[in-house]
């Protein structure tokens, strides 16, 4: 059972546990063990860790309190314990991806950002559900337990990042590794009270995921996919980019050389007064429940309040997301999928089998090319006349588990998809997205504000971030199933 030591522990950020650890004010070992009983405790009710790996954590641990006690380099992330989405590789640990074909799965290599995490002193927990591959935006697969949402857990914490999204709103562990094909670390934040920033398309390099021939079904999403941070603050997000976004890797050809700035000092709270900003709150075409307009309404109002120059406009496209699973299937290896689940059709998920199925032809292929580029020329142009573009970060609020989405928004049928409207836009563009915890909704349910910055131009995004975190703070909120065991 964690003790009161245990929970004081699960309340500091990292950047704190980082310097504690490295102080011998705690040592790695005590952050370790209080993060496997917090896990312990909450596992029963979240399911968020598909594959715990306390040995690991264990090791991990005595090695950083070896080094501090040898007067070595412990890393800038010393002793802090992390979840790792199980869509990322990790070297000797079981990755199953959410799929009955590699349910005995254990890579031979860790993903870029996994070696560089380890690296840096991080202590890797295990590895946090999510759906079959990745193909959506909830958290129920056919191996594990369905994750659910610590604020009730009747919902979905969303996904394709679920169970790090579950976990850290716990405070298992103060943040997790997510990846964002379209919206996967921003929807899960989103529907889990956290922040979660997509970087730019190529600051966090991405290999064996999306990129290795070898694995049907993981080497999708190839200009799609992010990798980064989900955590309790916006100073945890810029300490893990510091490290996973800290140069480029010759295994991934998008990645961008190591940035002109510095991921901590950009995440500090300044002064946004003059930026202009515009507020998108539909598109211009999407249904968006009354209740995320109203949450999301008031927080771009603390924009006005620090000074900044808001208006509500559209960059003008129509909805383009007909045209986004589309993409997704030309970036799948659909003959090597397709030769995998022969015979094995009913241990698919209905909706991946779907898409695996379906006769695509070379025109849709094209078509939904052409598509991208529109977006990305309309959006380029919209972003000349603006410093930065709010949205919602979804259009709905966390929605009950097992569904891959809603039918019904703002009164109007829509497809399981249209609730996601605002976040693969930003996979299209490849620019730095967060979704930032908003406020909640009358039924006590965390609410997304998503932060759009120009193409690379991360250091806008943390910059408006942070201030917005000082102006409306929510670290001490914490979802009502703590208090309930005690935590």
């Amino acid at each position: 059972m964690p003790s009161a030591t245990d929970n004081e522990i699960a309340r500091l950020p990292a950047t704190v546990l980082a310097q504690k650890v490295r102080a011998k004010e705690l040592s790695a070992a005590e952050v370790t063990e209080a993060a496997l009983r917090r896990m312990e405790a909450t596992e029963p009710y979240i399911h968020a860790y598909c594959v715990p790996t306390p040995d690991v954590a264990r090791a991990a641990a005595a090695e950083v309190d070896r080094k501090v006690a040898a007067g070595e380099d412990p890393g800038v992330l010393a002793g802090v314990p992390i979840g790792i989405k199980d869509l990322v590789a990790t070297k000797g640990i079981r990755t199953v991806m959410g799929s009955k074909f590699y349910e005995d799965f254990v890579p031979d290599e860790d993903d870029i950002v996994v070696e560089r995490l380890k690296e840096a002193g991080a202590v890797i927990l295990g590895k946090t559900n999510v759906p079959e591959f990745g193909y959506s935006g909830v958290g129920h697969n056919p191996v594990f337990e369905t994750t659910r949402n610590p604020w009730n857990l009747m919902m979905t914490p969303g996904g394709s990042s679920a169970g790090s999204g579950a976990s850290v709103a716990c405070g298992v562990s103060p943040f997790a590794i997510g990846s964002d094909g379209g919206g996967s670390i921003r929807i899960p934040s989103a529907h889990s009270g956290l922040y979660g920033m997509k970087a730019s398309m190529g600051r966090v390099p991405l290999y064996p995921g999306c990129r290795d021939e070898r694995y049907p079904g993981v080497s999708s999403w190839e200009s799609l996919e992010h990798i980064g941070p989900m955590s309790r603050t916006v100073g945890d997000s810029a300490l893990m980019l510091s490290v996973i976004a800290s140069g480029p890797d010759m295994r991934d050809r998008y990645s961008l050389p190591k940035p002109d700035f510095d991921w901590n000092e950009v995440a500090k709270p300044t002064s946004l007064k003059g930026l202009r900003v515009a507020y998108s709150p539909d598109w211009g075409y999407a249904p968006v429940d009354p209740e995320v307009r109203r949450v999301v309404g008031e927080a771009v109002k603390v924009f006005e309040d620090m000074g900044c120059v808001v208006e509500e406009a559209h960059p003008g496209w129509e909805d383009p997301f007909p045209y986004f699973w589309t993409l997704v299937a030309a970036e799948s290896d659909l003959s090597g999928m397709r030769k995998m689940i022969k015979g094995r059709e009913k241990e698919v998920s209905p909706h991946l089998l779907a898409l695996i199925t379906k006769e695509w032809t070379g025109a849709e292929f094209t078509d939904a090319k052409t598509v991208r580029k529109m977006v990305v020329n309309k959006m380029w142009r919209f972003m000349q006349r603006y410093d930065l573009l709010l949205t919602p970060t979804l259009a709905v609020p966390p929605f009950p588990v097992h569904m891959q989405g809603p039918e019904i928004i703002e009164g109007k049928m829509v497809t399981t998809g249209d609730w996601l409207a605002f976040t693969y836009i930003l996979n299209l563009t490849g620019q730095p997205a967060a979704s930032i915890p908003a406020g909640f909704t009358k039924d006590k349910l965390p609410v997304g504000l998503q932060i759009i910055g120009r193409h690379l131009d991360d250091p806008m995004v943390l910059k408006a971030s942070a201030a917005f975190e000082q102006a409306k703070p929510w670290k001490d909120a914490w979802p009502p199933l703590l208090a309930e065991l005690g935590l």
